[in-house]
């Protein structure tokens, strides 16, 4: 389903799996803070044109309705604007851990004005494969002075060996790969 979300224009799939997430994030209940900001991972403005969405958004937003309705005690507020994605970056899709890593640095940017001193957020996104987005994102919002900031994805890539085998050569190889 995060695959009709994100590369078959599939936007309807993000109300329910927002739901789904949200039920995930209840379980922090008594862990976060009265006042929570909701915050989703940015797209390069070209990347979210050529999508027609942001899917994190989608996935946010919808959590947030939800989290509204069963925890009316928790002040959330959706703040999608914080951060933006200042720099376009290679797919990360087959890039290794170090190289997500060094493909993200410096990739996000908190807006001018953005008001985060001891502010509690909740970043989300839709697929967490070796938290490089999440760290970098983190990273940035803490510097510019989010007390805590919490991740919540809809997935989580397994990573495992899997074998190639060259039919020419006659002989297999194993890599290190993310499941999609």
């Amino acid at each position: 389903m995060v695959h009709l979300l994100k590369y078959e224009r599939m936007s309807a799939v993000a109300r329910p799996l927002g739901r789904m997430l949200a039920c995930a994030i209840e379980m922090l209940n008594g862990q976060i803070g009265a006042e929570l900001m909701v915050v989703a991972v940015p797209l390069f403005p070209s990347k979210e044109r050529q999508r027609g969405y942001n899917q994190a958004v989608l996935l946010a937003d919808a959590a947030l309705a939800k989290l509204k309705e069963t925890q009316p005690e928790w002040k959330l507020r959706a703040a999608h604007s914080v951060i933006r994605r200042v720099r376009d970056t290679e797919s990360q899709f087959a890039l290794t851990t170090h190289g997500r890593r060094r493909n993200l640095k410096g990739a996000f940017a908190v807006r001018d004005g953005a008001t985060l001193a001891g502010r509690e957020v909740l970043l989300v996104d839709d697929i967490y494969t070796t938290g490089a987005t999440a760290r970098e994102c983190a990273r940035v919002l803490r510097r510019a002075g989010a007390a805590k900031v919490w991740v919540a994805t809809l997935a989580r890539a397994q990573r495992e060996m899997v074998e190639f085998w060259d039919a020419e050569q006659e002989q297999g190889s194993f890599k290190d790969t993310a499941l999609r």
